[in-house]
């Protein structure tokens, strides 16, 4: 074979010309073969929750289905069992609660209360017309 060809196939026709393949670098499973998938097995589980407490989805933590169906299991079966909470970084919600209820209360405006007492009759659609009979 000569040398042009040989280089021709190594190497990928792109839109901006001549560039050689990548190798792309294997990554490694995030769960290992040792690792264990259990409700018990907080540190493992705790991989595979956002800083919300939701569950990520296979796509990101790299995951086979079977992997990710136990890993869903394991996080619901702890989280009712209390090894892990339903709702993480509760502390920055509750602050800002607390924030917008102080900001209500020292706000100079003052809502007056909505108008509770109606013009119309209270009496029912079915006993207007029973006094005519």
């Amino acid at each position: 074979m000569d040398k042009d060809k040989r280089s021709f196939r190594n190497k990928a026709k792109g839109p901006l010309g001549n560039k050689t393949k990548r190798s792309f670098r294997r990554r490694f499973p995030p769960i290992q073969s040792g690792d264990q998938i259990d409700y018990r097995n907080v540190s493992l589980i705790r991989r595979f929750i956002s800083e919300q407490g939701k569950i990520l989805s296979r796509r990101v933590t790299k995951l086979t289905l079977k992997q990710q169906r136990f890993i869903t299991s394991a996080i619901k079966q702890a989280r009712i069992l209390s090894f892990l909470p339903f709702v993480q970084n509760t502390e920055k919600r509750f602050e800002f609660e607390r924030a917008r209820s102080v900001a209500k209360t020292t706000s100079s405006r003052s809502r007056t209360p909505a108008k509770t007492t109606s013009s119309r009759s209270r009496t029912p659609w079915y006993r207007k017309n029973s006094t005519e009979s």
